[in-house]
């Protein structure tokens, strides 16, 4: 599976946007954002076996991953973006199976990483 995401764009303050990934199933499906000089910050992640998700502290409530079963995607629906959300958005695949945030939450646990997608919001 070629892993690149889409769906990015310039949004106002407070609106929203929906990401894609192609998504290849029984794995851990990730999101994650970077900006120029910054390391790469977990966003969210989806287990395709379970559906279990998990969200970073800064997204939480405003951001919603999901899996499409018959579309083999998996989003993310982006809502009340912040300037502070603009970044290249990466989606990624891991074979681990921790349910532990700290461990699906790292980088260096994702073997695959897609092209990323610009998501630039407005103020």
């Amino acid at each position: 599976v070629q892993l690149q995401a889409s769906g990015g764009g310039l949004v106002q303050a407070g609106g929203s946007l929906r990401l894609s990934c192609p998504a290849v199933s029984m794995y851990v499906m990730g999101w994650f954002r970077q900006t120029p000089g910054k390391e790469r910050e977990f966003v969210a992640a989806i287990t395709w076996r379970t559906g279990r998700t998990y969200y970073s502290d800064s997204v939480k409530g405003r951001f919603t991953v999901s899996r499409d079963n018959a579309k083999m995607t998996v989003d993310l629906q982006m809502n009340s973006l912040k300037p502070e959300d603009t970044a290249v958005y990466y989606c990624a695949i891991s074979s681990q199976r921790s349910t532990i945030l700290a461990v699906i939450s790292s980088p260096a646990e994702y073997e695959e990483w897609g092209q990323g997608t610009l998501v630039t919001v407005s103020s």
